[in-house]
């Protein structure tokens, strides 16, 4: 009688600074008959310093090159499409939102070099100068993704961060991480700087109160934090170096919806230079 074969398991890792290092607690649960590393404190830490370390290349690109780098990744996000449709279609959602996640990625590489044209201008001065006021990077962003749109909502909350020369850590939906680690696969093999999105999965109620706490962190979205109390704790440490908070809506969020540029705009900061005419 032959012997029954049993199917190796496949274990994924962290991303952190471009790389895929397995997770410092050695901890893993199972999402879909794989093995999804649990990060731990050490993790957030690392991601941080990975993160803040990539700031300066990615916020000193210029912005016509950020945009074409976010667009060669939806050209992989197509290229990919099937496994997307795959692992969100076990999550339960509808493959439709796979093509709405690479063209809303699309969507943000476009806004790339135009929303400093946007947000920013010439400001009327009383005086012979001229002042003018442009969008710059907040710095290190962290990202707790929605748990109810795994890819969808995921891209709706990273691309509006990095486009603006952000760098961020995300923590992954804790049930439906897979999207999110296949996204990260696929910012591996892009022109994507390393360290610019670090992605860590496990449990949110675990990392969640370090990253927010992290005094090297300057701003955080809370857009995937579903539990009321949760919210309120993860704000509450982040105002200990006045970190800027993005709050989850009251209700349910229709991730399919129009986009604007208010995600965009609410991670950047306004710098307004002075300047003497005729000099």
């Amino acid at each position: 009688m032959p012997i029954k074969r049993l199917a190796v398991r496949k274990t994924y890792k962290l991303f952190i600074g471009g790389a895929f290092p397995r997770s410092e607690s050695g901890r893993t649960y199972v999402v879909q008959d794989t093995n999804v590393p649990l990060a731990s404190r050490k993790d957030v830490r690392d991601a941080v310093v990975a993160a803040r370390a990539a700031v300066p290349k990615w916020a000193g690109a210029t912005a016509y090159n950020r945009g074409q780098i976010l667009y060669r990744i939806a050209e992989m996000l197509e290229g990919r499409r099937a496994q997307f449709v795959d692992e969100v279609s076990a999550g339960g959602e509808n493959a439709s939102t796979v093509d709405a996640a690479i063209d809303r990625w699309v969507w943000y590489a476009g806004w790339a070099d135009k929303i400093a044209q946007v947000y920013g201008g010439a400001n009327p001065v009383a005086g012979p100068y001229f002042n003018l006021s442009s969008p710059e990077q907040t710095g290190v962003v962290g990202i707790v993704a929605p748990p109810d749109s795994a890819l969808l909502g995921l891209v709706s909350v990273l691309a509006p961060a990095i486009v603006g020369g952000n760098t961020v850590v995300v923590l992954a939906a804790e049930e439906r991480p897979l999207p999110a680690i296949s996204l990260a696969e696929v910012l591996a093999t892009s022109d994507l700087p390393g360290g610019v999105v670090n992605v860590l999965t496990g449990r949110v109620a675990e990392t969640g109160p370090w990253l927010a706490s992290h005094m090297d962190v300057n701003a955080i979205d809370l857009s995937g934090v579903d539990d009321p109390q949760l919210a309120t704790e993860l704000e509450a440490a982040a105002a200990e170096n006045l970190k800027r908070v993005l709050r989850p809506a009251p209700g349910p969020v229709d991730w399919t919806a129009e986009p604007g540029i208010e995600r965009m705009t609410a991670l950047l900061e306004t710098k307004t230079v002075w300047h003497p005419k005729g000099v």
